[in-house]
């Protein structure tokens, strides 16, 4: 029977794998890596690959994304999948079905990503002049725009490519007749088991429900693939809370955990789980980028600070006249031997290289 202790180094174990090819990596967690537009100082992508990728500079995905299999699209959350695990979930329907006037619409915005062949929406836009409308969050977007998105998730676009940020589509390959609806169910609840195990109970059915986005068409699965993936994972009870991993993985069997410090992306897959973070290390993380500044508790864009096993504070990185600085915070208090100095400079200095700075200043904390 597996520790909380040994839950938390089998955590942090199996997710730094050793490092390997982008593709590698996308595959090696669950065929899914998670975006986010902002940049402090890396896109959260960028932070989640650097640790898993050989020789990764930030950028390199969007850079590399024309040449690689993978394609930008919705699972859980918005980011980079597989083609494996993107052909589960389509033809997918929406949980708002378009009229039939939106799909006029829709279709005229088809036709011109086809006659493009490669569509910014901007040129969609000047083509149709559809106007703008009101968007999901209150404020003010092009019809073309929210047109392609949509589109985009119901799987008839793909993106091509980035430029300067703004998606550009082409028509997406027809897809082949849908697979069984619980085996792809099933295969989707295992890739989110690989990549965030071990899992709480709680968590395991949360992200299974969030499957309902991922494949809309299969909601009233969810119940019965809860049920499934419990049965034919491995799982123990530690300290009232049931804990589930793939049966194949041993948690106890005495991970080796390096002695050094890394800066985690916000939404890495160590520290998505909020309330699996709060059990494996008892103190609570939030994001607060969001967050009105004068109720900011850690900062902007804080980084998790992971020393060996242990989630013992946060970072704050910018960008100064070429530099970068830093500011240190702790849930208690920081680590006085000089191993620790020795590998927060090393991480630092990692992170300077990956974004092509000079080397790291000194900051405070």
């Amino acid at each position: 029977m597996p520790t909380l202790d040994d839950l938390r180094r089998y955590a942090v174990a199996r997710t730094f794998f050793a490092r390997t090819t982008l593709l590698g990596a996308v595959y090696q967690l669950g065929g899914f890596v998670q975006a986010d537009p902002l940049r402090a100082p890396a896109r959260a992508q960028d932070l989640t690959l650097r640790h898993r990728v050989k020789s990764y500079r930030a950028g390199d995905l969007e850079r590399r994304y024309p040449e690689l299999p993978l394609q930008e699209d919705f699972f859980v959350n918005y980011g980079f999948l597989t083609p494996e695990l993107r052909a589960l979930m389509h033809p997918r329907t929406a949980r708002r079905e378009w009229d039939k006037a939106r799909w006029k619409l829709a279709l005229e915005v088809l036709a011109q990503v086809r006659a493009l062949g490669e569509a910014h929406p901007a040129e969609v836009d000047a083509a149709l002049q559809h106007g703008r409308v009101k968007n999901w969050f209150g404020g003010d977007s092009r019809l073309s725009t929210e047109l392609l998105d949509g589109l985009h998730y119901r799987g008839h676009l793909s993106v091509a490519r980035r430029d300067s940020g703004t998606r550009c589509y082409t028509i997406a390959a027809p897809w082949a007749a849908s697979c069984d609806p619980q085996a792809a169910m099933d295969a989707m609840a295992d890739a989110l088991v690989q990549k965030y195990a071990p899992l709480p109970a709680a968590t395991l059915s949360q992200l299974i429900s969030m499957l309902s986005h991922a494949a809309h068409q299969w909601h009233p699965l969810r119940k019965t693939t809860v049920a499934r993936a419990k049965s034919r994972l491995a799982h123990a009870t530690i300290d009232g809370v049931d804990w589930y991993w793939p049966p194949a993985e041993d948690p106890s069997r005495g991970w080796r955990i390096p002695a050094k410090v890394r800066l985690l992306a916000p939404f890495d897959p160590l520290v998505w789980d909020r309330r699996r973070f709060e059990l494996l290390w008892g103190w609570a993380y939030r994001f607060e980028a969001y967050t009105p500044a004068a109720k900011r508790v850690r900062g902007h864009y804080a980084l998790p600070l992971l020393w060996r096993d242990q989630v013992l504070g946060w970072a704050n990185l910018k960008v100064v006249d070429g530099r970068l600085k830093h500011e240190l915070g702790f849930v208690e208090r920081r680590p006085r031997e000089a191993s620790f100095t020795r590998a927060l400079e090393a991480e630092l200095a990692a992170i300077s290289s990956f974004l092509g700075l000079e080397a790291a200043t000194r900051g405070r904390g």
